[in-house]
């Protein structure tokens, strides 16, 4: 089963220093269809203004991961890290039994920016950060997995059965992602456009897959996104 979301369909909120398309519900956006699939609890769109964002803030018992699509951001928490990541890297964080910390936009462009949370299969764990800067050229044309279960093979490793994948695929060309039983995926088109199992996807749509194989062909250059975890 493969259904789409364009992104005319999600959330929105703007800030003036800060535009938000919501995926799930999250913030002042509520709708009780879109809570969460299987693990995956939020997808965040976020376009931050130069020299703002967000302030100190806490969570817990939550795998936050981080995507930069453009510009700069720069991280600073509880536990004494402060990174700067960009274009193609991620950053992650185990909040476990609670940190406190900031995202800024401190370069001379917008930063835009996935915001992912997922949840945990266990709570009150040790509070953790990372960050991982990938070759941009490790997504071109193949698929990058840059997050794993604990047991998994990806450079970052998160504390739930979930992966993710990038992937910028060039125009004509084609790649199949299988989805197995019991699995689903949420892809999202981030840039370009792309044709999934005969459903156009543009940029900042969104599909979800239940135990259905995807063929990906890009109408045009395409950057995705891929979260793949264990059927709800």
């Amino acid at each position: 089963m493969l259904n789409k979301y364009p992104s005319g369909n999600h959330g929105k909120a703007n800030h003036g220093w800060l535009k938000s398309l919501f995926h799930f519900s999250f913030a002042e956006y509520y709708n009780p269809e879109r809570m969460n699939f299987g693990v995956l609890r939020v997808v965040n769109d976020d376009l931050v203004a130069t020299n703002t964002g967000f302030a100190m803030h806490p969570h817990r018992d939550m795998e936050i991961v981080s995507y930069v699509i453009d510009g700069e951001l720069t991280h600073e928490d509880s536990m004494g890290n402060k990174n700067n990541i960009s274009r193609g890297h991620i950053q992650y964080m185990s909040a476990g039994t609670g940190v406190v910390h900031s995202e800024h936009n401190f370069g001379i462009d917008p930063l835009r920016f996935l915001q992912i949370w997922i949840n945990p299969n266990q709570t009150g764990l040790e509070p953790y950060y990372g960050d991982y800067k990938f070759d941009w050229n490790l997504r071109k044309n193949r698929l990058l997995h840059m997050v794993s279960p604990k047991a998994g093979g990806a450079s970052v490793k998160i504390h739930s059965d979930a992966s993710l994948y990038a992937l910028e695929l060039d125009k004509g060309l084609y790649m199949d992602f299988n989805v197995g039983v019991d699995r689903q995926v949420y892809l999202i088109q981030i840039e370009g456009a792309s044709d999934v199992n005969g459903l156009v996807l543009n940029a900042k749509d969104a599909a979800e897959s239940v135990e259905e194989s995807l063929v990906i062909k890009a109408l045009e250059t395409s950057h995705l996104l891929i979260v793949e975890m264990k059927k709800a």
